[in-house]
């Protein structure tokens, strides 16, 4: 188990070798999933056949072990993974072409930080880490924080990997029959 410490202000850690605590992560995941809207987050496809539930819980996952493995790095956890829970709560199917969703991926940031607003108490940060998590498609929207450079990368890592499934899977069914 690794040596934490915590500032109980803002969740603040430092690791003292490369073993990750997720008992801060399991907290703050237990506070944003369980409201009824976020719930309703299963029922919308994000990437491939991955709801936008699983994706977020994903990047949310990858970005929090990115952070906590820098020894160096005084990262806010509990905002870096509330943003990242929170970085797609646009909740709409984004897939269906006559809703009028057209341009997704430029304008959703808005969305999951107004929702996110209406139902959660946002610090800046989380904020900060909502609107610009689609940089550098959005390139006016530039992360000025390291915990939403944390939720970029990991939210580009995990949205290739569930896109490429897709193709992984196809290749798969051929190569069977």
């Amino acid at each position: 188990m690794a040596t934490v410490t915590r500032s109980a202000a803002n969740g603040v850690r430092k690791m003292a070798n490369k073993q990750i605590d997720y008992t801060l992560f399991d907290e703050v995941c237990r506070e944003v999933i369980h409201t009824a809207r976020y719930q309703e987050m299963k029922r919308y496809i994000s990437h491939s056949d991955i709801t936008v539930y699983q994706h977020c819980l994903k990047v949310a996952r990858l970005a929090f072990t990115m952070a906590a493995k820098r020894k160096r790095t005084k990262c806010d956890l509990r905002a870096l993974v509330r943003g990242a829970l929170l970085h797609d709560y646009y909740l709409y199917d984004w897939h269906d072409p006559n809703k009028g969703f057209r341009w997704h991926g430029f304008k959703h940031h808005r969305f999951a930080l107004l929702n996110a607003r209406r139902d959660f108490s946002l610090t800046k940060k989380e904020e900060q880490i909502i609107y610009t998590h689609m940089f550098p498609l959005t390139f006016w929207c530039v992360p000025r924080c390291r915990e939403a450079w944390y939720v970029t990368i990991a939210d580009k890592r995990v949205a290739t990997e569930e896109t490429m499934k897709k193709y992984r899977d196809k290749k798969e069914k051929k190569a069977k029959k």
